[in-house]
């Protein structure tokens, strides 16, 4: 039987194929992600090719990234932001993609955090959704600037749509990004990616697709 390197690396170079023909060759990096996947998961990842991967929950992922101390690797928080939780992330993330509040930004300009941000921006004004709306980002980022954040794009997960609609809302997030002078955008995961890319995302965070089912069932977030 294949090592769980080998078959890692196999849906590695099939993702990369596949970004490749969407258009995102030396554009689309693959965030993989790992929630509820142990650390030899990612030691694994790692070994195949891998070299930034998103986790979900704080907890998780500073326990992963003490246990994987040394490594070469990037972490990438994809998930909801607690306050409470931010000052135990900030020597491991690289990029933080789902900012949505004033008070989010405020907190890490005191930690002097330095890492990259993407504000989450939501569509479906639903309640308990992370992110903001459209209409609110602007406000948003030019807190963050005001501040001395690093704020460099803009981070989606879409409302479970049909790929086409959802592919509006790729191109509505890069316009709007754009527009503001950012050049970031997380957008797409196992079940749209091309559809993302397609439409310029720079950032996909692939876990199914790289990795198999999870462990556990997790809420929605990365997929």
């Amino acid at each position: 039987m294949d090592s769980l390197a080998e078959r890692i690396a196999a849906n590695y170079a099939a993702i990369e194929e596949r970004v490749a023909d969407a258009g995102g060759r030396g554009r689309t990096r693959i965030v993989a992600v790992t929630k509820t996947h142990p650390a030899e998961v990612v030691r694994a990842a790692l070994s195949a090719g891998l070299r930034d991967f998103g986790e979900n929950y704080a907890d998780e992922l500073v326990a992963k990234a003490e246990t994987l101390r040394g490594e070469e690797l990037r972490w990438h928080m994809i998930g909801h932001l607690q306050s409470r939780a931010i000052k135990g992330l900030v020597p491991h993330v690289a990029v933080w993609h789902s900012v949505s509040r004033a008070k989010e930004l405020e907190l890490l300009a005191r930690l002097e955090v330095r890492a990259d941000l993407l504000v989450q921006v939501d569509y479906t004004g639903a309640e308990g959704r992370n992110g903001v709306p459209p209409g609110e980002v602007a406000a948003l980022v030019d807190h963050g600037v005001a501040l001395g954040l690093k704020v460099t794009g803009l981070m989606v997960v879409t409302p479970q749509v049909d790929p086409p609609a959802r592919a509006g809302i790729f191109a509505s997030t890069r316009e709007l990004g754009q527009s503001l002078g950012l050049g970031e955008f997380s957008m797409g995961m196992t079940d749209d990616f091309e559809w993302a890319v397609r439409e310029g995302s720079t950032m996909v965070r692939i876990g199914r697709a790289i990795f198999g089912d999870r462990p556990a069932a997790e809420p929605a977030g990365a997929r």
